[in-house]
């Protein structure tokens, strides 16, 4: 038994305390605890390890290390404790992602031996609703996109990706991974668009799950459609499915300073709650 404030790598065992601790932020933590609640904390499962800082003999805070280091409930000792063990391992991410208050303390202890970093996001806001646009009607074009459409949704997703993140996701393996993940969410019914003559004008993908929170990602407007209000109408569709369907609370985060599109998630009822950070290798 842990009596002191220590770390260790969760084994599934730790699976129950793991989730309470993801549980006091169901709408921060979604991402992870989304996983975790699929895959359990088997690291091969899970695609990464599952930190946990203990103080006391009690699991306090988590942080996720695969893809992209997450911290989750993360007091500042724990930040410290996680920030050491990631010195230790090297960097092996391709970002950190998570709340901004604790990703900002941790990035601050790893900059020194892991930067400088291809960019850093200092503060995307963190939006939340949990009901129905009244006065934005929802795109009737909007739909689940279908299993044999991947070819046409694709595109649309990757050239999001890269407008978003800077990098093309069909970089290092070719995309085999990306294109997994596309057709998980295809596959599960979590992707939507509205497509016109076989391509796609709008479209958002619902990316993490849980009972108690779901979370809108990848949302995007073709270019030459762009100006015509579609990112609104097209999230009243997305969110009638998400709230209807999924959970009962919807989030993202976006950055701040894409002003459009604060606007649109602010026009079809989506409020500030908060904030995160992101910093990109």
């Amino acid at each position: 038994m842990l009596t002191t404030t220590t770390t260790k790598v969760l084994e599934p065992s730790d699976l129950d305390a793991a989730l309470t601790v993801l549980d006091r932020d169901p709408v921060a933590n979604a991402f992870v605890a989304a996983r975790v609640r699929i895959a359990g904390l088997d690291p091969w499962r899970l695609g990464g390890e599952m930190w946990g800082w203990y103080s006391g003999g009690r699991l306090e805070s988590l942080c996720y290390a695969g893809a992209n280091l997450v911290p989750l409930c993360a007091t500042p000792a724990a930040v410290r404790a996680f920030a050491d063990r990631a010195r230790r391992a090297g960097r092996r991410c391709s970002s950190i992602v998570g709340p901004a208050e604790s990703t900002a303390a941790l990035w601050a202890l790893l900059e020194p031996s892991w930067g400088p970093a291809r960019e850093v996001r200092s503060r995307q806001p963190l939006m939340v609703t949990r009901s129905l646009p009244a006065d934005v009607v929802p795109d009737p074009g909007v739909r689940r996109v279908h299993r044999d459409e991947m070819d046409v949704i694709m595109p649309a997703c990757v050239a999001m990706f890269t407008e978003e993140v800077g990098v093309s996701p069909l970089a290092g393996d070719g995309g085999l991974l990306y294109q997994a993940r596309v057709a998980e969410l295809v596959s599960t019914g979590r992707s939507f668009a509205r497509i016109e003559d076989g391509r796609v004008v709008f479209k958002a993908e619902i990316g993490a799950a849980t009972a108690h929170a779901c979370q809108i990602q990848g949302v995007w407007v073709a270019p030459e459609h762009r100006g015509r209000g579609l990112s609104k109408t097209g999230m009243a569709a997305v969110l009638h499915y998400a709230l209807r369907d999924i959970a009962p609370v919807a989030s993202l985060y976006v950055n701040d300073f894409n002003a459009a599109a604060r606007a649109a998630y602010r026009a079809v009822g989506f409020a500030e709650v908060g904030a995160f950070m992101s910093v990109l290798f």
